[in-house]
């Protein structure tokens, strides 16, 4: 509150004066210690995903790191470095081929195990629209490296359909039209 002289409220103002710096550098200080932070992580699930060796746990993995990549992604779009943006969708392609290839090597039977396959589509499935959405926002120069990487996911999550769900029946034959017969 204020005295007769209004020299109560000058002082405030002043000392919020004096303070607004110091807020400023603990705004910046918080958010390079949560990218760092961000960073760390990132880096602590990319080594336990290389390091896993069975497929079902590695596209387990491949979730908690696929959603820590898209939220790298999308701090990265928003700071406007695409490059890094493409970087982290690159690696996560990679990732989603590591698994893939150790999921058709180690359970190559779909149809008796489909659950790896199923979350890994799930994932993928994931990563394509993440994928879509940083193309929108891309500048046009950024965006073809982008397009690669939505590409080869879209061959790879093919793939995984035809594995798990396979054509039981041959193709159709057609049959040639019967020749009129002329009276």
């Amino acid at each position: 509150m204020s005295s007769k002289n209004g020299r109560r409220r000058s002082d405030d103002r002043c000392a919020r004066r004096r303070h607004r710096p110091v807020a400023v550098i603990v705004v910046a200080l918080f958010s390079c210690a949560m990218a760092f932070a961000a960073t760390d992580k990132l880096k602590e699930l990319q080594t336990h995903f290389e390091r896993e060796t069975h497929a079902g746990a590695k596209v387990k993995e491949l979730q908690k790191l696929g959603a820590a990549e898209f939220d790298a992604a999308i701090q990265s779009s928003k700071a406007g470095d695409f490059v890094a943006v493409g970087l982290i969708f690159e690696q996560y392609r990679d990732n989603v081929r590591q698994a893939f290839e150790l999921l058709k090597k180690q359970e190559p039977d779909a149809d008796r195990h489909p659950n790896g396959y199923r979350q890994l589509e799930l994932e993928l499935r994931q990563g394509i629209r993440e994928v879509e959405d940083a193309l929108l926002v891309a500048p046009v120069d950024m965006r073809p490296p982008l397009e690669i990487v939505r590409k080869d996911l879209i061959e790879i999550d093919d793939a995984l359909i035809r594995l798990l769900f396979p054509r039981r029946s041959k193709d159709p034959v057609k049959v040639p039209p019967a020749a009129e017969a002329k009276p």
